[in-house]
C-alpha cells in the first residue's frame, strides 16, 4: 500500500500551491484533478482578462511573466500548466474523486483507483456546478450557463441573464459581433464588482440603446423561439429569442462535501473550518481556496487564498512533529 502524507483534490492554482508547499517540506503528496491542470481557467471565456495583475496571481514566488498589464486566460494557463511541467508536479489528471472514507488512514476512491493518505486537502473551486434558475425551459439546448466566445451568437437574438463580469463580457462581445443582446438583471444596476475598465462601456452601450437591459427583472420561462420575463413594474414580456446565456454564477460541490462529512452552515452552506489551520470538522481534512466560501463564492479568489497552502502545511508539520515526539 502506497501511503501519501497529503492527497490534494483539485489541480487549480491553489491545489498546485499546496503541492509545491508539500514538496518543499518533504511531504509525500499527490494531486487528483478531474480535468486538465487549471481546469476552471481552461473553461473560462477564451478572451477573458483577469481583474488582478500578474503578480497577484503568482504562487510559490514563481514570477508570472506577461507583457500585458493584466493577464488573460491563455497567459494563466501557460503559467500554471508551465509550473506543473517545470516542477514535475505529481498530478493525475482526468481522474475524478468519488468518495473519501477514514479508518486508520483516508481511503480515497477515484474513477480509476484507490489511494491512501494521512491528510486530505480539498481545493476544488466552484466553477463546475451552475447556479440554476429552476425555470421552465432551462434544459433546452439553446440555454447555456457557460460562455466561451461570441462567434456562435452573431446575428442572433440573445438573452444574457445577470450583470456580473461574465454576463457583461458576454453581452459586449456578442453585441460587437452583430448579436441582438437583451440583458435580464435582477438588481437595479450593473454589479459593482464588474471590472472598472469595462463598467463604463456596458453602461454607455445600455444608455445609447445598443444593448437592451431590463433592471429589476426576472426571467420566467424559456421557449423554443422566445423568452418570457417579468419587468420591475410587474409587466410580463415575451421577446423573440435564439439563445439564452444564464450567467447566474456557480457553486461548490456541496453534495461531495456533505458526503465526506464536512459540516455546512446556514443558507450559504458555509463549510466548517478553522481559519488559522484551514482544518475542517474532520481531523485531517483541510479546505483551500474558493471552496471555503460556500455560496459566497466572491469571498475567496487566487490572490487572497494563496496563503492557505502554507497555513495547511504548517499544521500538518506541527502534527507530524508532535507524533514523532510522543
Amino acid at each position: 500500500m502506497e501511503l501519501f502524507d497529503v492527497l490534494i483534490v483539485g489541480g487549480g492554482p491553489i491545489g498546485l500551491a499546496c503541492a509545491l508547499e508539500a514538496r518543499k517540506n518533504n511531504l509525500k503528496y499527490i494531486v487528483i484533478e478531474k480535468g486538465t491542470v487549471a481546469n476552471s481557467i481552461y473553461n473560462y471565456p477564451l478572451y477573458m482578462t483577469f481583474f488582478s495583475t500578474a503578480d497577484r496571481l503568482e504562487i510559490d514566488e514563481i514570477p508570472f511573466i506577461t507583457t500585458r498589464p493584466k493577464p488573460g486566460r491563455q497567459d494563466a494557463l501557460e503559467y500554471y500548466q508551465g509550473i506543473a511541467r517545470a516542477k514535475d508536479i505529481n498530478i493525475k489528471t482526468y481522474e475524478k474523486v468519488i468518495n473519501i472514507q477514514k479508518s486508520t488512514f483516508f481511503q480515497v476512491e477515484t474513477s480509476k483507483q484507490i489511494y491512501f493518505a494521512k491528510n486530505i486537502i480539498i481545493a476544488t473551486g466552484f466553477y463546475d456546478i451552475p447556479n440554476l434558475m429552476e425555470i421552465p425551459g432551462e434544459d433546452l439546448p439553446k440555454v447555456s450557463h457557460y460562455y466561451t466566445e461570441p462567434y456562435p451568437y452573431a446575428f442572433q437574438n440573445v438573452v444574457v441573464v445577470g450583470s456580473s463580469n461574465s454576463a457583461v463580457d458576454a453581452a459586449l462581445e456578442i453585441y460587437r459581433k452583430g448579436g441582438n443582446v437583451t440583458m435580464i438583471i435582477r438588481h437595479s444596476e450593473i454589479s459593482k464588482s464588474v471590472k472598472y475598465w469595462v463598467k463604463p462601456d456596458i453602461e454607455n452601450r445600455i444608455k445609447e440603446g445598443s444593448i437592451k437591459a431590463f433592471f429589476g427583472a426576472e426571467l420566467l420561462e424559456i421557449k423554443q423561439n422566445s423568452a418570457v420575463f417579468k419587468t420591475n413594474a410587474g409587466e410580463i414580456k415575451e421577446i423573440e429569442n435564439d439563445f439564452v446565456l444564464a450567467m447566474t454564477g456557480y457553486l461548490p460541490d456541496f453534495e461531495f462535501l456533505k458526503a465526506i462529512g464536512i459540516d455546512l452552515k446556514g443558507n450559504c452552506q458555509n463549510p466548517h473550518y478553522d481559519p488559522t489551520t484551514m482544518e475542517t470538522n474532520i481531523e485531517g481534512i483541510y479546505l483551500a481556496g474558493v471552496v471555503c466560501g460556500g455560496k459566497d463564492t466572491h469571498l475567496w479568489f487566487i490572490e487572497n487564498s494563496r496563503i492557505h497552502a502554507r497555513q495547511i502545511m504548517n499544521d500538518i508539520l506541527r502534527k507530524t512533529a508532535s507524533e514523532k515526539n510522543s
